[in-house]
């Protein structure tokens, strides 16, 4: 399968296009998931530049293997608004639910997290895999992809940094 190696230049470029593209929309979240491990680095540029807090989610859908992941249900009352532990009507009212962005490298995964947060859950990933059946609309994406059409591998700086220093072995 061929490779597509990303720059840490890259990377930020990317970055910058999905900042522009939420200005264009006037749109800020009012927290950050990154989801790991893929979209922590994303996550914690964006929340930098937006000053804005950053949680993360472990989700482990890679290679089709049914991992156990994180249930942080911190995040689910944060979002819908919860206050001091009282639910009434906070979950079904928008107006208190949080804006949430939810970020992660690339979009090729079944997600189901619009129909946990609805309208106030938006979503970023640096590619956009736009031959993928089960993958979610993402909101803000940096590029486009196609894997029917052009079967690939992305990798990204934060997945081989240690090849830089010595490519043929990799420390333990």
């Amino acid at each position: 399968m061929k490779k597509i190696y990303v720059t840490w230049d890259d990377v930020q470029r990317q970055t910058q296009e999905i900042l522009r593209q939420m200005q264009k929309e006037n749109w800020k979240p009012d927290f950050i998931v990154g989801i790991t491990r893929g979209g922590l680095t994303l996550s914690n540029l964006l929340s930098q530049y937006l000053d804005v807090t950053m949680y993360t989610l472990d989700v482990r859908l890679r290679d089709g293997k049914n991992v156990p992941c994180e249930s942080n249900t911190k995040l689910a009352e944060i979002a819908f608004g919860l206050n001091h532990g009282s639910a009434t009507g906070a979950r079904w009212d928008s107006i208190i639910r949080k804006k949430v962005l939810i970020v992660d490298d690339i979009n090729d995964s079944d997600y189901v997290w619009d129909s946990v947060w609805n309208d106030t859950t938006k979503f970023a990933v640096l590619f956009d895999n736009i031959a993928s059946e089960n993958a979610i609309n993402v909101n803000y994406s940096a590029e486009e992809i196609n894997k029917v059409d052009d079967p690939s591998w992305i990798v990204f700086p934060w997945e081989e940094w240690w090849s830089r220093w010595n490519p043929n072995e990799k420390v333990i």
